[in-house]
Order: C-alpha cells, then structure tokens, then sequence
C-alpha cells in the first residue's frame, strides 16, 4: 500500500471541520488476491475480492518492506481474452467517484516478463499500464456515477503477457466538485497526471489529511526543481467557493517565489489529449499578490489577485496538448501557488440501448450457455460474437449454437447490420426478423427450415440472403424480388420447384439454385432434372416406321397438352399477384382515408410537422419504433412527436393500429393523442407532452441520480397505470390488450400523474366471450408472458404478467434483465419471487428501506407475485390488483400521516 502520513495537527482538525466527518463513510478498499479482511495501520479497512470478481487466479509475492519482506496478494488472468471485470458497488455514494488501482508485477511468476494491457471503467477505455516502464504502477480516476454497479476491467493485450492487479479502492468525493469548466464537455471522466501539494516537500498526504482519501504528492522532483521559499502557516479559510474541499493542509503551505517575477512548472504528459487543470491558491501571507497565469506561452488569466485568508481556484481546459507549462508570472508582490491537479479528459462512450441489452441477455439465456455476456456490448471491447458501430450492434455472430428457432427477441435487434445463425438447428417458419430494417447480411444456411415465411420481404435493406442446405419447400415467394437491394441469394440444396420470380432475374442479382427439384426464370426449362420432364416447346422427329404411328402421335399430343397446363398455371399464378398487390395497395389507401374519418384530434401535415419540431431538433426519447421529439404547436402548447422510421407493410400497420385505437378511447390515464401525420409515407404520432419523463428514468434512469422516487410516489404510479390498465381491459368496447406494458410506456406528468403509452403493438378482443386472440408473439424481453410465448394466445393476462414485472421493478428499483450480481438474479421475476413470498424485504430498494409501512410492501409484493405466476390461470385479472395496490397506497398514506409526512 502507499505510504501514507501519520502526523496530525490543527491542519487535520480543520480539515474534518470544513469537511464535516473525518470517517470512512463510502469508502471500498479490495486487496486483489487477498483471502479476509483486514485493518491497516491508518484504520481503513480492506476486504477479499472475491465477491467482486469471479475470474482470474491469485497468488502472493514477497514485497521488500525496509529491512523485512512482507507477503503481498494479487490477482492475474492467464490467458486472457476478453474482459476481467471486477464490479464495483457504488449505488448511494455520490454523484461522483475516486477510483485508484494499485498494478503489481515484481516477478512473481519468475518469468521476467512484466505484462502490459488496458484498464477500463464502464464503456471507457481510461488508461494502458505498461509494468516493464514502471513496476507498481498506479492510475487513479475520478468517474460520474449514473449506475448502481461500476464495472472495473483489465483487457488483455495479445501477446503482451497476464493482466495483473494488486489492489482496487473507491472513495465518494464532494457533490459538485471537478465540474467547474467542463461544463460544455459532457460525458467525460478524469484521470489523474498530477496532484501537487506545492511547497511540501515531506512526503505524501492523504487520508486522514484529505477526508477524501486523494493523495497530494510532494513539491518536488518537478522541472525545474527550485523549493524557493516554503510557508507552512496555519490558517482557517473560506472554502465555500471550492467544490472539490482540498485539505486545508495542503492550502496552508505554498511555493513562493520572492526575489524573481516568474514561477514556473514543466509536467510532461504520457499522450496527446485533452487536460483539465485546477490551480488552488490560498492568502496564507498578509499581502495580496497579483499575477498573470500562462499555460504553454498562452495568457489564460490576467492580474489574478489573492486575497488574505481566502481560498480560490482557477479552472483551465486545454486541447489537444503533449506537454504542460504553467506559468505564473507576477505583477504585483510576488508569483505564488498553494496546489495543483492535472487530470487527462477521458470520453465516455454512450452505451448501447437498453432494449438491445435485454434482448441480447434473454438470446444468452436462450443458448443455455454462459458467453460472458455483461454489462455493455459494444464497449470498452465488443462482447464475444458481437461487431459493433459505435454504440450499436452491427453484427451477431450464433452460428453452430443450437438455438432450435428464431425467437421473437431477435427482433429486438433493430440496429443489426449482419446476422449469422447458419448450422443453429433452426427449423420451420423464418419468422421473429421482420423489424430488422437494417439487415444487409443474413446466413440462415445448414438449418432445417421449410418454409420462408412473410418476415423476409420486410428486410429493405438485405444484400445477401444464404439459405442453402435446408428443406425450403414449394415456390420461391415472388416478395423477395421486391428486395431492391438484394444481390445474392443463395437457394442451393433445398426442395423447391416452379418457376422463379421475374422480378429476381436482373444483373445485379447473383441467384444460385443448384440442387433443388425444379427451379428455373423459364416456365418451360428445368436444371436437368431427370425426375421432372422438361416443359420446354418439344423437339420431336417423326419416323416413317407407321407401326409406331399412333404412339407417336400420342407423346406429341401429351407434350401439347403439358405445356398448355404449364401456360394457365403461370397465368393463375402472375393473375393471383396482381389481386394481391392490388388488394394491398387498396387496403393502405382505404386505411389513410379512414384513418381521416376517425374520432383524432387533428390531422398534421408533415410541414406543420417540421415547424413545430424546429426541424427534428430536440430527441427526447427513442425506442424500437424510432424517435420522439419534442415540439410546439402554435398555439404554444408542447406536444412530443413520435416518428416512426419503419416504413414497410409491418410498421404501417402498427402505426394505422395506434392512431385507430388512440382514437377511440379517452382516459385520465392514458397518454392522449393530439393528432397524426401520414403524408408523403411519413408515419408520425402527436402526443402530449409529459415532462415528467418515464417511470423507468427515475427508477433506473438518469433521473434516479437526481432524487428517488418514495414508496408512496410509486405506489401512486403503480395505482395510475392499473387504471389505465383497468380501462383498456374492462371499460373499452371492444376490449384492448396492450401486449407492451413495461416501465419505459408509463410516463408522468408535472405532477408525477402516470399515464400508460405506446398501442403500436396493442389488440382489440373483437368478440365479447372471446378467451384468447392467436397471434404473433411480439412484446420487450423480461416482461414478456411465458404462456404467451409459448402457445401464442394472448389474453389479459399477458398484460397482467407485465405489469406484475413492472411492481417488481418498483419494489426492488432494478430492471427485469441484468448481469450485476450473480447469475441466479440475472431474472428479476425468478431472483425476487422466493425472497417476497418468505416476506424477506431486505431485497427492497436500499432507497426506501426505513420509510415504508411493512403492511403496505407487503400487500403489494404479494399481488405482484401473484401476477407473474406463470400459469396464466393463477393470476389476478386488473381489477383486483388495482385493488390491492389502492389498499397499500391508503395504508402507506395513513402511515406516512401519523409520522406527520403528506407522501
């Protein structure tokens, strides 16, 4: 562990009174390796890793400590591939996080071969740590927090030996600080170049000096090295206006320069980069001096003055630097600095959507394989399989999984640019791929499947399509011919037979065919299959032999006859398209005047649209459907605009379902519609706006960081929702199944009102008595029924099934997929189930332990459990949990009242 000082004095007394604790609140000390816990001589306490970590081995080196040894612990990854991520819990912290890891190598394989790999935090790569240039090696961050778990990973680099890691700490440091002039830079983390107490030269500080535990380097060894004169004076100061509360040790000693005009610090830099400085300076002498401050020659503030007994900082960005010189010229008394840090601006890539996430998880749980999937996809490394874009996934890779079918959550994946299921046992229908509107490449070949469905023809943007080697039977559909962009399609070694689509013979169009019954562009040709006669004009040669006469003139007669058959079975045929496309292009026409007819608010055009958009400028949500953007009407009222970018039979269907269904009904509780744009092929929806934002922001979402939601505020929510619920099911004529409830479709108000949202995938029960409507499974992955996915009835109760999952959310303030913890809570319903049923609530949200009645939690556990039975028979209908929830919510409210609380 790093020296650490152990002299107190009035500078510590000071220090935790401006501070206000001097304890070890938050803080998470991991010695790497290590098999207990134990307490070092400065009193903090470190922990095994073991609960953070479930990879890599440890052993133990001996580590020269004076004129003894001692016996230090470490962990290391042996042939290393992917991530090794230890998962740090820092739910409830702050707002903000020290992360300091400690790297040792020192030989403890015997190999002389000091590794050298990649540290990562979350999705940013922050830092390479080479331990054949130094050996420990130590890197410090300062990381915004916005999860409850911060993943801590070393990636291996190919050929550059085993990651290895000694010791991890986390310590929360003050609300607000390290934000002062970052603020047009979202989205970033800090690592640590310098940290200088300027003017000490007596070793480190660090905690218990700096409550914070952030170590303060000595003033010394800096270019150039010239320790003029040195105060160390002790004083109390102001720190109201420094976020960051640097010790008042550290601001009590300085470097001055007194006989000459110019301070100076040469800090070399590791890489070029963006760095973030801060300049503390505190009137520890009775003047005030005054002073320019340069940063590599460059003026960045003039005649800056310190005043006595006041403490100040000077915040500074610099782009694009591989060296740093601060300057400090004076021009009043004398140039003089307190401390510094230096920090290298690290970006944090945006993670890969949550809905991508989820559906990955569930395919994971789907190949009952453990692929190591956690966390993001996409960064700071592609999980295994996985080709990304940035922050979307581009490619899966699933070939030789036995997967047995496509399930309904690959469509989920609606950034897919490459999809690879050849030899996964696939059988059947081709189905579940519809929504994947920007698939170019798609390899389904060596499978068992037999029939091509209806789902290929909505893929726009396919190029390749290889279905070689199943048992594809009958014709090929005259859809795929509609895949303008198509220009390989490979059909070998199926079953088919007829003609194929004229619409696939063009040039740019590569169609292989070998090895099927009869697969030809001619309906007069076969590819020299001798089991099926050639219907092509026949070539017959009349003998003079008379006896054999009548024999001949009955093949001639037989060939005619074959041919005119073939002639009125391609002619049914090209007859049957026309109707079809024509019924088709008839049925989207008829359906955009009615949709005009219907009982909306209004009828947008698309240059309205684009107005109150100020031309799509703001995104305020964004889904499987497209975007959501926020808009004004003229008449000054807010509306979000919802623009649904899948354009095919599919989405238009889904888009016509909504408008018609929004129109019928009115409720307090569900999200209404302004009005619709469906002009010129553009599919956009006009709702109010609800500034609130959605019940999944402020359970999990960025809004969670900023305040919790109590247990009387969701159990409101979740009392709004079954109302809405309640209406669609119960008060609607016909009846309406929403088929998509989930957290991110309740939205709230300014109030904190919940209204249910998003009828895209919504059914009308058109019979009264009607138990069931067979349809296709759609729905989001975690909340999805699991007697609807498997016998494709949907019922009422799918609804009440995802509901169910959305009062677990609420209770245990988790999402339904997450790889944080062990495997067995990866499923929130199977992770919670067992604990609510024993009435153990220590699975609670941590946020609402202590202020919740345990009657109210507990009769609403109870009907949340009772929801997501997996006999669909078993469940409550919404009735009765609308219900039971308001019999919590008046139980929490009488509790909160006798405690002198309104909610």
């Amino acid at each position: 562990m790093a020296l650490r000082c152990s002299w107190f004095s009035l500078t510590l007394f000071c220090g935790c009174l401006v501070v206000g604790f001097c304890d070890q609140a938050g803080f998470l000390s991991i010695s790497c390796g290590g098999t207990g816990s134990f307490v070092d001589s400065y009193n903090i306490q470190w922990v095994s890793d073991d609960e953070y970590i479930s990879s890599g081995n440890t052993t133990r080196f001996e580590y020269p400590d004076g004129t003894s040894s001692s016996s230090v612990p470490l962990r290391f990854f042996p042939e290393s591939q992917g991530r090794n991520c230890f998962r740090l819990p820092v739910k409830n912290l702050s707002a903000l996080v020290l992360v300091r890891a400690q790297f040792v190598y020192k030989n403890y394989d015997g190999l002389e071969k000091p590794p050298a790999f990649t540290v990562s935090l979350a999705t940013a790569v922050t830092a390479m740590v080479n331990l054949s240039i130094k050996d420990p090696w130590t890197e410090e961050f300062i990381w915004p927090v916005s999860k409850d778990t911060l993943p801590f990973c070393l990636l291996a680099i190919p050929h550059a030996g085993s990651p290895v890691i000694s010791s991890l700490e986390v310590r929360p440091l003050p609300q607000g600080a390290y934000q002062t002039g970052l603020e047009d830079l979202p989205n970033k983390s800090l690592r640590k170049s310098y940290r200088i107490n300027s003017g000490y030269t007596n070793g480190s500080l660090q905690y218990p000096v700096d409550p914070f535990d952030r170590i303060w380097d000595p003033d010394q060894g800096y270019i150039p090295f010239r320790v003029s004169s040195q105060f160390d004076i002790l004083l109390s100061f102001n720190l109201s206006s420094l976020w960051e509360i640097p010790p008042v040790a550290v601001l009590q000693t300085a470097r001055v320069v007194a006989r000459k005009d110019v301070l100076t610090y040469n800090l070399p830099l590791d890489t070029l980069g963006d760095y973030y400085i801060i300049l503390y300076f505190a009137g520890i002498l009775p003047v005030s001096p005054s002073f320019d401050v340069l940063i590599n020659g460059d003026v960045k503030e003039s005649e800056y003055t310190i005043t006595t007994s006041e403490a100040s900082a000077l915040y500074l960005a610099e782009k694009g630097i591989t060296n740093l010189n601060i300057t400090i010229k004076s021009t009043k008394f004398y140039p003089q600095i307190n401390a510094l840090e230096v920090y290298k601006i690290v970006d944090i890539p945006p993670e890969a959507s949550s809905t991508t996430v989820s559906a990955l998880q569930v395919i994971e749980q789907f190949t009952g394989l453990d692929l190591r999937w956690q966390d993001d996809p996409c960064s700071p490394i592609p999980w295994d399989h996985i080709k990304c874009e940035g922050n979307q996934v581009a490619s899966l890779d699933l070939s030789d999984f036995n997967l047995r079918l496509i399930s309904p959550t690959f469509g989920d994946l609606l950034d897919l640019k490459i999809l690879d299921l050849h030899n996964t046992s696939l059988s059947g229908e081709i189905q579940n791929l519809g929504s994947l509107q920007h698939l170019e490449k798609l390899n389904l070949s060596f499978n068992q499947l037999s029939s091509f469905g209806s789902d290929l023809e909505e893929l726009v943007s396919l190029q390749v399509l290889d279905l070689q080697n199943n048992k594809l039977q009958g014709i090929v559909p005259d859809s795929l011919g509609e895949l303008e962009n198509l220009h390989l399609l490979n059909l070998e070694n199926n079953k088919l037979q007829g003609t194929l689509p004229q619409s696939l013979n063009r040039e740019s169009l590569d169609v292989r065919t070998s090895g099927n019954l009869c697969l030809s562009f001619s309906t007069m040709s076969c590819n020299n299959v001798s089991s099926y006669p050639s219907i092509e004009a026949p070539q017959v040669t009349i003998l003079t032999n008379r006896k054999h006469s009548r024999h001949r003139l009955a093949v001639i007669l037989g060939a005619a006859g074959g041919a005119l058959v073939a002639v009125f079975v391609a002619s049914l045929v090209v007859f049957l398209y026309v109707r079809k496309r024509r019924s088709e292009v008839t049925y989207t026409m008829r359906a955009a005047i009615d949709m005009r007819n219907w009982n909306t608010a209004r009828v947008f055009s698309y240059k309205e649209i684009k107005a109150a958009t100020n031309s799509f400028k703001e995104v305020i949500g964004r889904g499987s459907f497209g975007s959501v953007y926020l808009g004004k009407l003229s008449d000054g009222k807010l509306v979000a605009v919802k623009v649904r970018f899948d354009k095919s039979q599919l989405g238009a269907d889904s888009f016509i379902n909504e408008v018609y269904l929004l129109s019928q009904i009115r409720h307090q509780n569900l999200v209404c519609l302004e009005g619709f744009c469906h002009e010129s092929k553009q599919h956009i929806l006009v709702y109010e706006y609800l500034p609130g934002g959605s019940l999944s922001d402020h359970l999990y979402g960025p809004n969670s960081q900023k305040f919790s939601l109590s247990w009387g505020r969701r159990l409101k929510i979740a009392v709004d929702a079954a109302k809405g619920l309640d209406y669609l099911h119960n008060g609607s004529q016909p009846r309406i199944i929403h088929r998509d409830v989930k957290c991110s479709n309740i939205l709230l108000d300014g109030q904190m009102n919940a209204k249910v949202c998003d009828f895209g995938l919504s059914k009308q029960v058109p019979q009264a008595d009607a138990t069931h409507i067979t349809t296709v499974v759609k729905g989001t992955a975690g909340y999805l029924d699991p007697e609807y996915y498997s016998t494709q009835q949907l019922t009422e109760k799918s609804d009440i099934y995802s509901f169910g999952v959305v009062l677990l959310e609420l209770i245990c303030g988790r999402e339904p997929l997450s790889h944080s913890g062990t495997p067995d809570s990866f499923n929130l319903v199977l992770w919670a189930k067992p604990y609510l049923q024993a009435g153990a609530f220590e699975i609670v949200d941590d946020s609402l332990k202590g202020t919740f009645e345990v009657e109210s939690m507990r009769k609403a556990a109870q009907i949340a459990i009772r929801s997501v039975e997996r006999d669909a028979s078993r469940r409550p209908n919404i009735a009765e949990v609308l219900a039971e929830l308001k019999e919590a919510y008046g139980i929490q409210l009488s509790y909160l009242a006798s405690l002198g609380h309104s909610g």
